[in-house]
Order: structure tokens, then C-alpha cells, then sequence
């Protein structure tokens, strides 16, 4: 425990991470103009990030890449997260576009099926860590490899010690004690819960846990359950614990809500470890989310690819081996964001930095961590699956759907999908 302005209460334990499956996060700016391509010593890096965090990582990687290759500039250009797929699609329709593209993990497929991703087959065939990557970082159909995860991301339960202590409470462990405690906040005059609830994959992804816990997945469709797991959600609504406002919210504001000390409890991930530093003038700390026996968390982070019409893919291939796919790169992501290292040397490599606060992300992903996108799910659907279901999420959060009507509606059409 630390306290110089404030102190971290913070779970214990070790990092023994046994990588098992992955794919994506969501953030949403950075540095560079919107250039499509670059010169013979010039890399452009398509990317979406907006967390300073994030940014700083992005621009140490460009650093590190060009200090290692003298006369080589890499131009790192922020394009939004709602935007960044169809910019990257339309730029290849024009045979055009980035060298190197960082995107929502889990839409590889979306990229890869409109051509706008180089195959990496020959590149991974000659890379001598290959073998330290888990196939689940690994994206690809047809027998062709289209992109790789460096790191891992996933969803846990912050919370504000100091309103903790004030209400009389522990860090929830059950349902039980987190609707509790988020009565308690409430009556206190906090906020319950900070989440995310846009119509989209960052949507879907933050619902994913409360879903499962019900008792739906993608490969039950239970519709029941389904209207369970959105019931609970629309009941924090009603009863005051989380925001209406939240359907406007990417996974940026709800922890900039939290961060300013207005609520209890944020649904966020390990990647705001650095936010939380830089912003939180209080006590703060991170428990695995309290779900039951069913309750699952996806596995995010960022995928990593070479554009189609990328004027530099072997220079490309060498930004990626020197900074996302290297074992000193991931750990400077763990050491400036948070994330997890995707490679099995680096993930066993004991984090001093964060060490405490990543553990119950640890945790969560050996005990409850899940693919993403369900591996049921054919690659050509992946995209509309989440876009229904973030659609259906953020329509009963904002009172324009009953949880019994957003569950058949979705029921329906993903059965459709996939049959």
C-alpha cells in the first residue's frame, strides 16, 4: 500500500497468468494526421486510442522503433472508435491505407473478409517467438493468419474506499452485496455504478458479464435468462444506482465519473490503471466483478495487423516484432497501461509496477475469462452479433425496450444469424 496524495487499497496476490483466450477493449486520440500512407522510410499507424495512457504507449513504441532505425519516422494517427473499421475498409477499396492497423481485437473479421488486412502466414512462419503466443491471440479463417494480440484486456469491479468506508461497507464479492452497497451509496447521495451503455461492441462487451450471469450465452440462447440479465441492469436505472447518461458514455467517461469521486462502484478495466493514478484523489482499489457460477468476462485487447496496401509490410512486420509482439514491448504496456502480456515469457515476468492492481484482473482471467467473440460465432456475423446485442443493451438502459422485448428481439435475430 502506498500513500503519497493518496493511497491504492489494493488486492493481493501473484501474477501466475495462464493465457488461455482473447481479443478486444475499446478507447476511443492521438497523435498524427490522417495520412493513408507513407514514404520508403515511413510507417503510418492507424489507431483509436484516446486514454493518455494509451497515447503515451503508442508514442513509445514509435520511439523505441525509430531510435532503432535511423531515418525511419512512424506517424501514429488517431482515427475515432466508431470510425476507425470503415476508414480502414474504404482506404483499401482505393488499394490504400495504413502500414500497421491497432483495432478492437474481436473485429478482425470485419477487417480481414473486406481485404483490408495483409496475411501474415510467411512473416509468422520465420518469426522465431511464434510459439510464445497462445493460439487464442491468434486471429485467421481459411487457413490464413490476419492478426495478432500483444496483450490481453478484460473487465473488473473498481471501487472508491473512501465511500466504502463512509457507508459501512467491504468490497462486494456477491450480487448480493454490490446491490447492497450501491443501495447504501445512493442513500449517501453517490452514484451506484459507472458502465458504459453505446450501441456498440464496447456496449455488448460490458454487458457480456451481467448476461452470463443470468445464464445466457451465445451458445445458449436462453431468453429468459437474457431478459434476467437485462432486467438487472434496468433496475439500477430505476432504482437510481446507475445513469440513463450511460448510453451515451464510452469506456472513457464512466471512469472519468468514477475517477472524480461521484460513484461507488466502475465496471472498467485493467487498462485504467494509469487514469486512476493520474485522477483519483481517494482511496481506490479492483476486485474481480461478483458474478455467480455462470457469470463470464471477455478477454479484450487490441488486434495487430499489416495493412492490405501497406507501402512498407516488411517494415510494418519489423514494428510489430520490435514493439506489440516483443517481450519488452508488452511489458511497456503493462508498465504504462496495464494490460496483460499476450506472450507466455512476459506474462510470467513479475510485474513491479501494478503488480497488486492487476491481480484481480489475473484472477478473473484464469477463473471466468472468455472467448471474444464466442467461438461459435462464424467470422461473417461477429459484427452484426454485437452490434445487436449493444443495440439491445442500450435500448434498456434507456427505457425504449422492456428487457422481455429486447430479449426476444434478439433472440430471434440471432438465431437467424446463425442457423
Amino acid at each position: 500500500m502506498t500513500n503519497p496524495r493518496k493511497k491504492r487499497l489494493l488486492a493481493l496476490g501473484s501474477l501466475g497468468l495462464a493465457l488461455s483466450l482473447a481479443a478486444c477493449s475499446g478507447g476511443g486520440s492521438g497523435s498524427g494526421s490522417e495520412d493513408s500512407g507513407g514514404g520508403a522510410n515511413e510507417l503510418t499507424v492507424w489507431h483509436y486510442f484516446s486514454n493518455d495512457n494509451q497515447v503515451a504507449l503508442m508514442d513509445a513504441y514509435a520511439q523505441k522503433f525509430e531510435n532503432s532505425h535511423e531515418g525511419v519516422t512512424v506517424n501514429n494517427v488517431f482515427q475515432p472508435y466508431d470510425q476507425l473499421n470503415s476508414k480502414v475498409i474504404a482506404a483499401a477499396g482505393a488499394q490504400e491505407g495504413p502500414d500497421v492497423v491497432v483495432f478492437n481485437g474481436a473485429e478482425w473479421a470485419t477487417l480481414a473478409l473486406s481485404g483490408a488486412l495483409k496475411p501474415l502466414d510467411d512473416y509468422w512462419a520465420d518469426f522465431d517467438d511464434a510459439d510464445q503466443f497462445s493460439d487464442a491471440v491468434q486471429h485467421g479463417m481459411d487457413d490464413k493468419l490476419y492478426a495478432v494480440q500483444g496483450y490481453v484486456n478484460l473487465l473488473g469491479l473498481w471501487y472508491n474506499q473512501d465511500i466504502l468506508d463512509e457507508i459501512g461497507v467491504d468490497p462486494p464479492t456477491t450480487m448480493d452485496e454490490l446491490e447492497s452497497a450501491m443501495a447504501k451509496a445512493k442513500e449517501a447521495g453517490y452514484g451506484g455504478i459507472t458502465l458504459t451503455g453505446l450501441p456498440n461492441t464496447q456496449g455488448e462487451w460490458q454487458a457480456y458479464p451481467w448476461l452470463t450471469n443470468a445464464g445466457f450465452t451465445y451458445e445458449n440462447l436462453d431468453e429468459q435468462a437474457l431478459a434476467d440479465g437485462f432486467a438487472t441492469a434496468r433496475e439500477w436505472v430505476d432504482k437510481g444506482y446507475l445513469s440513463q447518461e450511460a448510453v451515451t458514455w464510452d469506456q472513457e467517461v464512466p471512469f472519468q465519473t468514477f475517477t472524480g469521486g461521484n460513484a461507488a462502484f466502475a465496471e472498467n478495466g485493467n487498462w485504467q490503471i494509469g487514469a486512476a493514478e493520474d485522477k483519483a484523489d481517494f482511496n481506490y482499489g479492483v476486485v474481480p466483478l461478483p458474478l455467480g457460477p455462470e457469470g463470464k468476462v471477455y478477454l479484450g485487447g487490441e488486434g495487430e495487423a499489416i495493412g492490405a496496401y501497406s507501402d512498407n509490410p516488411d517494415l510494418a512486420w519489423e514494428y510489430l516484432t520490435e514493439t506489440y509482439l516483443n517481450a519488452d514491448g508488452e511489458l511497456k504496456a503493462r508498465e504504462l497501461v496495464g494490460s496483460i502480456p499476450a506472450r507466455n515469457d512476459a506474462s510470467q515476468t513479475k510485474a513491479e509496477e501494478n503488480g497488486e492492481l492487476l491481480e484481480p484482473f489475473a484472477t478473473t482471467l484464469n477463473e471466468r475469462g472468455a472467448s471474444y467473440p464466442a467461438a461459435n460465432l462464424p467470422p461473417d456475423v461477429v459484427a452484426d452479433v454485437q452490434s445487436t446485442m449493444g443495440e439491445a443493451w442500450s435500448a434498456v438502459l434507456s427505457g425504449q425496450q422492456t428487457p422481455e422485448d429486447a430479449a426476444a428481439q434478439v433472440v430471434s435475430t440471432l438465431k437467424n444469424m446463425t442457423s
